[in-house]
Parts: C-alpha cells; structure tokens; sequence
C-alpha cells in the first residue's frame, strides 16, 4: 500500500510542477524551422475545409489527441473528467496517464474511468512498458484497456526519466521481445509512445517488427520529464543530474520524418511541444496522421470542462484555417503540400 499511495502523491506532484514551474526542453521541436506556401487564391470554402480523417481503422472527425497526462489521485480524476467531457463535445481523441497506480490499488481505477463522458470517441489506455520487466505481463495490459473500456493500448517509453528517479525502473533490456508479446496477446492495437525525448525510425523499424500498430513519436521541444524531475530533487545532486538533460532528445519535426521514412505504413501520432493548430497541420504534413497536446488542455482542464471544448474548437480552427490558407481541402491534400524550409 506504501509504493501505490507514493505513486499517487508523485502524480499530484507531477501535475503541480507542470502547472506551476518552467519544465520546457532547452531545445526546439524543429517545426519552426517549416512553413507552409501561403495561397492567396485558395479557391475554395473555408466551410467546407474536411478535418476528417481514419486513424486505427476508425473514423476520427479531427486529427487532435488530448495526449496521456494523469491519473491515480483525487486531482487527476477531476482533471481527467474534464478532458473527456470536452474530448466528447468536439470530437477529439484522448490517451488517459500511466494507469500503473490503479493496477495496483484497485480504489483508484475510478479516477482513470472517463468512458461514461466518452461514450463516442477514441480512447487510449496506458502503461509504462518499463513494467514489464518489473512483474507486468499481458494480463495486466488487458486489465488496463478493460479498466477504462480502451480502444486501443499506449506502452509508453521513459528511460531517461526513469534514470534520473531516484526511485526509478532501469532494466530496459529485453523489452523489445515482451512488447511484441503484448501486441501477438491482446486484441485492441498497440501504441508505442516515448514521453518527450523522441523515437528514432531505427527504433520504430523495430517495434513495427513486432506488431506495434502506431508510434507516438513524443519528441524534444515540449515538456522535458528530466525538468520535472529536477523540480522534484530532495537533494542538489540529484537536482543537477536531472538538469543537466534539458538539451536531451530527437526533436519532433525530425523524429516524425525519421519514423515516416523507416515505416512508410504505420500510423504515425506527433506530440512534444505543439503549441496550436498550426503546428498540428505541419505535423501531418511531415508525415502524422494525428496531433496530440497535453500542456495547452492540461491548463485548460485545471479551469473547467467549457475551457477545454473551447482550447479544443480554437485548436481545430488553426488546421483548419492553415490548410485554407495552404489550399488543402482536406487531410489527404495536406499530407500532399510540401512545407517550405526557413
């Protein structure tokens, strides 16, 4: 009962620190180094511009993922709520945190379960991948989509934030061979996500050997967990370990062309440091299929549920007037611009 009640303190504190302190990568996600050819004459009705897409065999009516964020304490159900109630009004897809502290104390399940709210869009469950060389296994991984009435399974990918825990899990060997396990064993899709360091397209390569369904690239420029860390530090030495990795990471605009190149078939979701809709559009141009935030719906779920159905209609009206003004009238004719280099 001791590890699950510090699991959940760590994920308040999680939540407090994103909220309250500068946890930014010192580098940048590289889209800034993209911009799109601005069309004059776009010859078309900006009314009629489609956000609509498929993603995992499903219809998706916006390319827009409220990315895994919390769980497991009494803040995080109200936070999550919030989420998934303004996911269900607009239409956007939503991941829910680690669900770890809920597997293990089965009172905190309740604060993971938002499938009531969001009874029609796509929802992710979530697992480190790390656990599964610390006692986890399939039925674990079934009990967390089962938890949440999941429609897919993201195993996330954390070593470096694990490194600089002082209480963290460090044996990343083998993990390859158990997440194909995961992917042969279980009947919803799989999705690898790193949590904002990036994915490489030799590592992507890899897991879609094993059956992986779609990589969440989650690169550098956004959040940096080591900076979250350094926050939590009880000591100046543990503090200057998590801070010297503020420049750590593949920054999202080139993990995204590295994944698309290595496996040209996969589904690929961009996340780490997009800051509106403009940056989604140049995501799936770059090669997404989707675009996940967490820190602009994150602030907005701390206020109310009409804050995040209001970041999420303004986020869409980004794509959608960027693709207006790039004269895309949908999301195929978007993937098919090509991005200026600044």
């Amino acid at each position: 009962m001791a590890k699950v009640t510090q699991t959940s303190l760590r994920k308040s504190e999680h939540i407090r620190i994103n909220l309250e302190e500068n946890v930014d990568s010192g580098i940048t996600t590289g889209l800034e180094r993209y911009s799109f050819p601005h069309q004059a004459l776009p010859e078309m009705d900006l009314s009629e511009v489609d956000l609509s897409s498929k993603l995992l065999g499903r219809e998706i009516e916006k390319p827009i993922l409220i990315s895994a964020m919390t769980g497991g304490s009494e803040e995080a159900e109200s936070i999550n709520r919030r989420l998934a109630e303004g996911a269900e009004a607009t239409g956007a897809a939503m991941g829910v945190g680690s669900q770890r502290a809920a597997i293990e104390d089965s009172s905190l399940e309740k604060t993971f379960q938002v499938r009531q709210h969001t009874p029609g869009i796509l929802l992710y469950a979530n697992l480190g991948a790390i656990q599964l060389n610390y006692g986890y296994g399939l039925d674990e991984c079934k009990k967390a989509v089962e938890m949440i009435e999941a429609d897919a399974l993201v195993l996330h990918l954390n070593a470096l934030q694990e490194a600089v825990q002082p209480e963290g899990d460090t044996d990343f060997s083998g993990l390859l061979k158990k997440i194909g396990e995961v992917c042969r064993g279980i009947d919803v899709p799989v999705i690898i996500k790193e949590v904002g360091w990036g994915i490489s397209g030799e590592t992507a390569l890899l897991l879609a050997g094993e059956g992986v369904a779609a990589i969440d690239v989650a690169g550098a420029g956004g959040t940096s967990w080591s900076q979250v860390e350094m926050h939590r530090a009880e000591t100046k030495s543990q503090e200057q370990l998590a801070g010297a990795f503020v420049n750590w990471g593949i920054p999202t605009a080139d993990a995204i062309i590295e994944v698309r190149e290595a496996t040209p078939k996969l589904t690929v979701i961009a996340s780490g440091g997009l800051r509106n809709g403009v940056d989604i559009a140049k995501c799936l141009t770059l090669g997404a299929d989707m675009g996940g935030m967490a820190g602009r719906f994150l602030k907005a779920a701390a206020i109310s549920t009409e804050e995040v159905v209001e970041v999420i209609e303004t986020t869409a009206k980004e794509i959608k007037i960027s693709m207006f003004a790039s004269g895309a009238g949908n999301i195929e004719e978007l993937k098919q611009i090509n991005l200026r280099k600044v």
